[in-house]
């Protein structure tokens, strides 16, 4: 699948929020965020889990995008973490709230 064609799938206006029955922790043995689910764990790296906990379902795509670019601003982020929030959205572990 294009990124263009996840994109599209991707509500972008909407506020996004992890799925029922995902949560997020810190996991002090693999000293990272992990994305736990009842089938399983997901280990995020350092901006995964940075993209991953504005998922709250406080904030819509351009508002994600606008506090990490205002929290690393020297860096050009913004195809980085739509592609990130497309595959999230298409793996299932986030949804519109």
């Amino acid at each position: 699948m294009s990124n263009d064609t996840t994109r599209a799938q991707l509500p972008v206006d909407g506020r996004l929020g992890l799925r029922q029955g995902f949560r997020m922790q810190y996991e002090p043995a693999q000293e990272c965020e992990v994305l736990l689910f009842p089938e399983g764990m997901i280990t995020l790296s350092g901006s995964a889990g940075e993209i991953m906990k504005r998922c709250d379902g406080t904030r819509t795509v351009d508002e994600i995008v606008a506090d990490l670019a205002q929290q690393f601003p020297d860096v050009d982020l913004r195809d980085d973490v739509l592609e990130f929030l497309s595959t999230a959205w298409s793996k299932g572990w986030l949804s519109e709230v």
